[in-house]
């Protein structure tokens, strides 16, 4: 198990406010500002230039924000040098040499944190069981599939037992098996109590993993929430049909009387129903059917998704 250490007293492990970020007469990132808490997956959405990247750098310490203030662990960031060594940071691209092996890649990383031989020894074998690449430890580099080297990538920016994983697109590029396995690595982190920021181009991976998601466009942060909060923003409901046989009209009555149900209306064959959260009244949805002496056939429960939220805030595609 990953050792992320003790609870921050603020209940949060990182918090940054107010960042800004211009090059030149361009600016990246105008008052950027979001908290994340131990365990949590916080997905920063945005398209392509929105100002993700930039604002991932300003909290490793790769860029020094224009404004703004960073916390991390409870200690100041902004131009403390100690506080990166809280923080893992794993880039898009594989940040990896080719030509040495898993296990040589991890112990030169390794000594850049400077770990004594036996700190070094126990995380090498720590991140490589954590990423399951403990049996291909010896295997060069360019021996490795493109998931192998996300995973190793991965097990890079494990080493110096962070408090905070920022994870930059980790499956791009990968195979539907290995990205499986990534995102179960990343949800088991939070599990552990690890503090993950996830970007991604896969609405649906953003989705799996992600307790709260901001989207950020133009440099702004524009919206942030659960899935849940985010939809009831745009005033979207679930949707259940109802395909039964019977007499739909009682079903429907019934269905009406069923608390968090807004709508239920018969049509060909199925009963339409409108509700607020469609899979925790599901239950009595289907016990009223049954009073009703209606024969459900099959059911089928429809929820608005991230991508909705995304093309109505920022008007394009996450891809684009």
């Amino acid at each position: 198990m990953l050792q992320v250490g003790r609870q921050e007293s603020s209940g949060y492990v990182l918090e940054c406010e107010g960042l800004a970020k211009s090059f030149g007469d361009r600016r990246a990132v105008e008052g950027v500002g979001f908290r994340i808490a131990p365990g949590e997956i916080y997905g920063l959405l945005g398209p392509n230039g929105a100002g993700k990247t930039t604002t991932m750098k300003m909290i490793c310490g790769l860029l020094r924000p224009d404004r703004g203030s960073i916390t991390i662990a409870g200690r100041q960031a902004i131009g403390n040098i100690d506080v990166r060594g809280l923080v893992g940071y794993v880039p898009q691209d594989v940040a990896l040499y080719p030509d040495l092996s898993a296990r040589e890649n991890l112990q030169f990383i390794g000594r850049l944190y400077r770990l004594d031989r036996r700190t070094l020894a126990e995380r090498v074998a720590e991140a490589l069981a954590l990423t399951e690449l403990t049996e291909r430890a010896g295997d060069r580099l360019d021996a490795y599939s493109g998931g192998m080297r996300r995973r190793l990538n991965i097990a890079a920016g494990l080493l110096n037992h962070p408090r905070l994983l920022i994870l930059d697109e980790p499956t791009v590029g990968v195979d539907p098996q290995s990205r499986h396995a990534i995102l179960e690595r990343v949800q088991a982190f939070g599990r552990d109590g690890l503090a993950v920021v996830y970007t991604t181009h896969y609405m649906e991976e953003a989705e799996r993993v992600c307790d709260r998601v901001g989207i950020i466009d133009h440099g702004r942060l524009i919206a942030e929430g659960t899935r849940r909060e985010l939809v009831a923003e745009l005033g979207e409901h679930d949707s259940i049909e109802l395909e039964a046989s019977g007499n739909l009209d009682r079903l429907a009555e019934v269905c009406r009387s069923v608390p968090g149900v807004s709508t239920a209306a018969a049509a060909d064959h199925s009963v339409q129903i409108v509700t607020e959260d469609g899979r925790s009244i599901l239950p009595a949805v289907l016990e009223a059917a049954d009073r009703s002496g209606c024969a459900v056939t099959s059911v089928d429960v429809t929820e608005p998704d991230l991508e909705a939220v995304f093309l109505h805030l920022t008007g394009t595609a996450l891809r684009e």
